[in-house]
This record gives structure tokens, C-alpha cells and sequence, in this order.
């Protein structure tokens, strides 16, 4: 009886010490609550297509929307069943959405087959999947986009099959004026190209930043594109500077000016949970407990987002962030 009790207390210490909490489930899918999207993705997965092609009808020009519906459903495709989709596509052959998460699809299963390791850790058989898939995509890519040419979601697939494949620098500045002129503040589009500006890919620190700076001082207020800068700091230091390089002036400017363009956003917008999320990481990091408690309250319950989604337990890490939040917060000093 003694080590039993022993032993729940030690699981409460570790629970309560190392930030497990809450205890509530967390979404891996979703960066934040949007209920129609969660009905349809519950509906693909029970083999069911009908609410996801509402979805899409539903969203109409909403290029934001569609490419966040895009890429979790396309994600679903990939990683789980496509029976769904390829019902979806039988029973409407020429529908634009449909094409759209088939090609999205495709790319991501690209992603799935070459797996998060590094390149020296990644075999040569995941290395010749993963380029075999991207380069069929083209022709998915090609087939969504003649079927709704306005529609910028099919290249925004197009930057993830740039980054795997190695684009050369002037195809993809050519991919990113097509980009442009159909959605020039596209808030996905660019949170992608800095993927492939930054170091790890394609690019350079240099590249990275003068992308996220130039993208964040041509965009219109509430756009969210301000946060750029943010990741593209994140992308190019974090794992080098540590709290020291969190709690300057430089990157306290940075998160200000995002938690300012929050503020002036549209409260639907389908990206700003990932833009909340990654701001309550920052917040925490600059000890600045309440203010990131204030974005972790909007996000609970999913964990689909920087930073978590760079690691390979992401909820735990999510809850461990999170109940520290909560935890300093009831310390910290008020401002006067």
C-alpha cells in the first residue's frame, strides 16, 4: 500500500512539475476550434466525401480558407484513407476542390514517405519515394490549377514540391509572382516560402529574413503577415541563442509589432490560432507569463502549429509550455 501511494504521488509531482497539464485532450490536427472543418474531417474518415465538397462551396473565394481545408484534408489523404477523395472524384470528375486536395494530397504524401529526419538520416529509399511522389505531382498541381487558374491553393502545393526538389532560386521567384498576383498577402503561401528561403533548404539566414522583413512591411494591417519576421527569427536562431536571444530588444519589437496586427485582424481568420500559438511560445520564452496565457486560453486544445509541431511528442511539449505559462503567471509582477 505504501509504494502505492508512494508512486501516485511521485505521478502527481511529475504531472504537476514538468508541465502535463491540462489534462483535456489536444487535437494534433488543428491549430484551433473551426467546427466545420472538424465535421468534415470526421466525415472523410468515416469514408463520407458530401461535407468536405460543402466546405469547399462554402468557402468560395476565400483563398485563406481554402487552402487551411486544403491542407488538412489533404493531409487526412495522405497520412490515413483516400477512399473518401477518390468517391469525392467519381462522383464529380471535373470538380475544381476536389483536384485541389487530390494534388495537395499527393505532395504531402510526398512529405509522409521521406519522413522529419535530417538528410544524412534519411535512407535512400525514403529519399527516392519521397522525389518519385513530388514529381508525379505535377501533373495533380497542373490539373487543379487549369480547373480554377484564379485559385492561388494548387501553387501554394507547388512551394513544398519547389522546396523538396530544389528548385533553383529564379523558378521559384517565378512561382512566387503567380503566387502574388492572384493573392499578394496569401498568409500560407508566404509561411511556406520562408520555409524555403531559410537555411535548412533552399536559402540563407539573409534570405530568410530580408523575406519575412520585406513580405511583413508590404502587407496591410490584420494580414498576420507581420509574424514573419518572428518565424523567420525562430527559423534562423533559436536553437543558437537560447533565453538570452528570446528576451532582447530586437525580438521583444518583433512580438509586439505581431501581437499589434493580431489585434487588427479579422477574429474568423483561419490562420491566426497558428499566429497565437507561436506568439504564446514567444511570450513565455520573454517571460511574460499573463500576456501568453491571454493567446494560449484562445488556442487550447490543439497543437497543430509552430512550435510544437517540430516535435515528435508535440501535445506533451504543448502542455508542458502551457501549464508552465500558467504556473509563472501567478508570480509574475503586475505592470505598474
Amino acid at each position: 500500500m505504501g509504494f502505492l501511494v508512494l508512486s501516485c504521488l511521485l505521478l502527481l509531482w511529475y504531472w504537476l512539475g514538468y508541465g502535463l497539464l491540462p489534462l483535456r485532450w489536444q487535437n494534433p490536427r488543428l491549430a484551433g476550434p473551426d467546427a466545420a472543418l472538424r465535421r468534415a474531417y470526421r466525415a472523410a474518415a468515416l469514408g463520407r466525401w458530401e461535407p468536405a465538397a460543402r466546405l469547399f462551396e462554402d468557402a468560395g473565394q476565400d483563398w485563406e480558407r481554402r487552402s487551411l481545408y486544403a491542407q488538412r484534408l489533404g493531409y487526412l489523404a495522405a497520412r490515413r484513407s483516400d477512399r473518401w477523395l477518390r468517391a469525392w472524384a467519381a462522383a464529380r470528375p471535373d470538380d475544381p476542390d476536389a483536384a485541389l486536395v487530390a494534388a495537395r494530397a499527393r505532395v504531402l504524401h510526398a512529405w509522409k514517405l521521406r519522413g522529419r529526419a535530417r538528410a544524412h538520416s534519411t535512407s535512400r529509399r525514403q529519399f527516392e519515394g519521397f522525389h518519385r511522389e513530388l514529381l508525379a505531382s505535377q501533373d495533380d498541381i497542373a490539373r487543379a490549377l487549369a480547373l480554377r487558374p484564379d485559385d492561388p491553393t494548387p501553387l501554394v502545393a507547388e512551394i513544398w514540391r519547389a522546396l523538396g526538389l530544389g528548385y533553383p532560386n529564379r523558378e521559384m521567384r517565378a512561382l512566387w509572382s503567380e503566387i502574388t498576383v492572384r493573392a499578394p498577402h496569401h498568409f500560407e503561401a508566404h509561411s511556406s516560402a520562408l520555409q524555403y528561403w531559410t537555411a535548412k533548404w533552399r536559402g540563407s539566414k539573409r534570405h530568410a529574413w530580408e523575406f519575412a522583413e520585406k513580405a511583413a512591411a508590404d502587407a496591410p494591417p490584420g494580414s498576420l503577415l507581420a509574424v514573419l519576421p518572428v518565424m523567420a527569427w525562430y527559423e534562423n536562431h533559436a536553437d543558437e541563442l537560447g533565453d538570452f536571444g528570446f528576451r532582447s530588444a530586437r525580438v521583444h519589437a518583433l512580438v509586439d509589432a505581431a501581437l499589434a496586427d493580431v489585434a487588427l485582424a479579422d477574429p474568423g481568420h483561419p490562420r491566426l490560432p497558428e499566429v497565437r500559438h507561436l506568439l504564446a511560445y514567444f511570450l513565455y520564452r520573454q517571460g511574460r507569463y499573463r500576456a501568453a496565457g491571454e493567446q494560449f486560453r484562445q488556442v487550447d486544445g490543439f497543437t497543430e502549429a509552430l512550435p510544437w509541431r517540430y516535435s515528435y511528442a508535440k501535445s506533451l511539449y504543448y502542455r508542458a509550455i502551457r501549464t508552465k505559462t500558467a504556473r509563472k503567471a501567478l508570480t509574475e509582477r503586475r505592470p505598474r
